[in-house]
């Protein structure tokens, strides 16, 4: 395993915050089960309390150890994930609140990204939320990172140069898309198909 990954993993059982490639761009993880990791990771971003985080796990069977699916919403999970999609899902009490702002749903990200798997498998679920201050442009490539969060992490995995672009955030027990991005022209489709 590359010595990145390994520094990766060791830092978030720490409860410190890791940056990872993704198949969109660069994202800030911590564990995102404990609060005060999750609590971190908006204090080093500035973003709001309200705003909630995604979380980030290596595969569908993995997910279904944190929310409560429908077998609808699991058949989209098992089409669409891995990939540039977050699903929004009903999240079982162990999640925190801090990471979804108090709601009862949680996104769920499923990366589709060799490096992002492989810390993954390692260490999950974690936060998926990007590597920038809030407001700030998208990391595509680590030499975009902020100096606060690059001084506020304890590993950098570098993925190289991303591709960019944002998730598609869609809630498919509700049938809507909360934002367009990556695949959502594919993800429409496949709402009104099923």
């Amino acid at each position: 395993m590359r010595d990145d990954l390994v520094q990766a993993t060791s830092m978030l059982a720490m409860g410190e915050l890791a940056v990872y490639p993704t198949d969109t761009v660069y994202g800030l993880g911590a564990d995102a089960i404990a609060a005060d990791a999750v609590e971190r990771v908006y204090d080093l971003k500035g973003r709001s309390r309200e705003d909630p985080l995604s979380m980030a796990v290596p595969d569908v069977d993995e997910a279904l150890e944190h929310v409560t699916v429908t077998e609808r919403e699991e058949s989209f999970m098992r089409e669409f994930l891995p990939g540039p999609v977050t699903v929004v899902l009903e999240r079982q009490g162990h999640v925190p609140d801090a990471l979804t702002a108090g709601r009862d749903r949680v996104g769920i990200r499923i990366p589709d990204h060799e490096l992002a798997l492989e810390l993954l498998d390692e260490f999950a679920p974690i936060t998926a939320t990007s590597a920038n201050r809030s407001g700030e442009a998208n990391a595509t490539h680590p030499d975009e990172l902020d100096g606060a969060i690059r001084e506020g992490v304890g590993a950098v995995v570098d993925g190289g140069e991303l591709p960019g672009g944002e998730s598609t955030v869609v809630d498919p027990g509700n049938d809507e898309i909360h934002r367009r991005g990556r695949g959502a022209d594919e993800v429409e489709q496949w709402l009104a198909e099923h």
